[in-house]
C-alpha cells in the first residue's frame, strides 16, 4: 500500500490541529482524519461517526499496527511541512 497524496487543512482550535485527506495508490480516498492534541502530544484520529449512545465509532481504520504507523508517518510528515510553510512552532510533532 502506498499513500500517494496527503492533504492537510490546518485549523486554529484548542485540541483539533488539522483535518487530513489521504489518497492510497492513486485510487482510494479517505477524508476527515484529524490531528488532535491529546494529553501525550499529537495523535491521528480516524474518521468516525457519533452513535446514538454518544460514543464515536471509527468508519475506517487500519487493521494492524504496521499500517497505522505507515499512515501516521505520512500524515505527520505532511503536517510538519505544512506547519513549517506557515511559520508555526512544531514542539508537538512526534
Amino acid at each position: 500500500m502506498k499513500i500517494t497524496d496527503v492533504k492537510v487543512f490546518p485549523v486554529n482550535e484548542d485540541r483539533l490541529k488539522a483535518y487530513i485527506t489521504i489518497t492510497i495508490d492513486d485510487c482510494f480516498v479517505i477524508r476527515d482524519l484529524k490531528i488532535i492534541k491529546g494529553h501525550d502530544g499529537l495523535f491521528v484520529a480516524m474518521p468516525s461517526k457519533k452513535r446514538k449512545d454518544g460514543q464515536f465509532k471509527d468508519i475506517a481504520h487500519p487493521l494492524n499496527q504496521e499500517t497505522r504507523d505507515h499512515i501516521e508517518k505520512s500524515i505527520f510528515d505532511a503536517y510538519k511541512a505544512e506547519v513549517e510553510s506557515l511559520g508555526e512552532g512544531l514542539k508537538e510533532i512526534p
